[in-house]
């Protein structure tokens, strides 16, 4: 490391890695993928779309249930679609994409249980993953020891830690976005022309 680095505090230096992971993320090129980057692109694009292309609005209800605690955001598909838009226009969407196959993980087939925990090891986890996750140092080793293993369960500190991140900051701003503050605005206008209207 050049001494010019070796002065800046860490903050710093992790600001440098996470501008240079996201760039290196956009620079990706899609031929580049390997096909399981495209299944798990695919799989998790398609929850997201379906939920997109529905005509249907979120109800008040279901976006004031959002509000109340990030567990009914994550119990909700669309909920859940709403927020990985979100955390894609943060640059931080593979968040979602590691809790997800995570949870798929948990319900895959003993027989392909340690090629999957690979995959997803080497996909979110490994240093320099493509959609690497900020997992400090002891979980990383934690979960390399529990894939040796390749138990439905191995990822499970790993997925906590990232769902906790996910609740304390992404959650908080979500909460605080244009999004969400348009559904509000939304809905006082849908509010105020049906008062109008029953006058």
């Amino acid at each position: 490391m050049c001494k010019g680095l070796a002065t800046l505090p860490a903050t710093c230096l992790q600001s440098v890695k996470d501008i240079k992971h996201k760039i290196s993320f956009l620079l990706q090129k899609p031929e580049a993928q390997t096909t399981h980057q495209k299944q798990i692109h695919e799989k998790k694009a398609a929850p997201a779309t379906a939920a997109a292309s529905v005509k249907r609005v979120p109800t008040p209800t279901e976006v004031n249930k959002w509000k109340e605690s990030f567990i009914h955001l994550m119990n909700s598909d669309t909920g859940r679609a709403v927020f990985t838009n979100f955390l894609r226009s943060e640059f931080s969407e593979e968040n979602m994409d590691f809790w997800l196959a995570c949870e798929d993980y948990k319900t895959t087939a003993s027989s392909k249980l340690v090629t999957r925990a690979k995959q997803i090891y080497q996909q979110f986890i490994e240093v320099d993953a493509p959609n690497e996750v900020n997992l400090d140092g002891a979980t990383k080793d934690l979960t390399r020891q529990n894939i040796k293993n390749s138990c439905p369960s191995c990822f499970n500190e790993a997925q906590r830690i990232i769902y906790l991140l996910m609740e304390k900051d992404s959650y908080r701003r979500f909460l605080n976005s244009k999004l969400i503050q348009g559904w509000d605005q939304t809905q006082m206008t849908a509010a105020k022309k049906e008062i109008k209207n029953s006058d």
